[in-house]
């Protein structure tokens, strides 16, 4: 492991500590509680318990800020090496240091100014964890009640970070089903366009044998008509003839 990134965070110098026989260096502080959690940056996952257990604040400023604030360690050529918070009172310019600090930090590092960043988030725990470390050192009392503050936001960005992602992934799912109905919508649109121009088609075919059968049953009625009024002269020039051959028969015989 490599030795630990700058933090706003104010710690003491690192203490080698031998691995073999578990000794420190005498200027170090007795280690009480477990390793701190490492700094989150991306998604978190929803808790499930308290970050931090209950604290006696009837134990020493050093105890109490080892509690809160765990020392972080890591490994170098075969070495663990352990860095404490520091427990230095800090006065009114290493506030306003701090702050400096953390827009340099925030500037150096291009962090977004709104919206979701792990960047900003991860400098500005940094610098409460600080201010946790200062107001405990005065009023051990009141950095357990800030350290409740920290984990209880924690908590809430958490849950609402899960919230996000669920709804991101409801989102997707939605976003993908709604493509997969806009696919199979498409080919049924299509399957409709090819149904709708074979019945046009057949609409087309059916109109033409009309228009066929209207024009044959036309001729053949201008034929029959032709031909039964032929048979109506016929008829009269033959009647006429007959009644000419009666009026012949019958006038002799007056």
């Amino acid at each position: 492991m490599i030795p630990p990134a700058d933090s706003l965070l104010r710690y003491d110098n690192p203490v080698l500590v031998s691995r073999n026989t578990e000794r420190k260096s005498p200027k170090s502080r007795p280690l009480k509680v477990s390793p701190q959690p490492p700094v989150v940056t991306g998604p978190v996952p929803p808790p499930t318990k308290p970050k931090s257990p209950p604290i006696d604040t009837t134990k020493q400023p050093e105890e109490i800020l080892n509690a809160i604030l765990p020392p972080r360690e890591w490994m170098e050529n075969t070495q663990l090496w352990i860095q404490q918070v520091s427990s230095t009172p800090s006065t009114r310019m290493d506030v306003v240091h701090l702050q400096e600090q953390l827009d340099i930090k925030l500037q150096q590092r291009q962090a977004r100014e709104t919206g979701i960043c792990p960047v900003r988030r991860e400098l500005y725990s940094q610098c409460f964890d600080e201010l946790i470390r200062q107001i405990t050192i005065n009023c051990a009392e009141r950095g357990v009640l800030l350290l409740r503050v920290r984990d209880e936001i924690r908590m809430t960005i958490a849950a609402y970070q899960t919230l996000y992602e669920s709804s991101v992934a409801f989102g997707m799912r939605k976003a993908l089903q709604a493509e997969q109905g806009k696919s199979d919508m498409e080919k049924k649109i299509q399957e409709l366009e090819n149904e709708k121009r074979d019945l046009e088609r057949q609409v087309n075919e059916q109109k033409a044998k009309c228009e066929a059968v209207e024009r044959r049953e036309a001729e053949r009625r201008q034929v029959e008509e032709k031909k039964h009024a032929e048979e109506i002269q016929f008829l009269k020039r033959t009647n006429q003839q007959l009644k000419a051959q009666l009026e012949g028969i019958i006038a002799p015989k007056k």
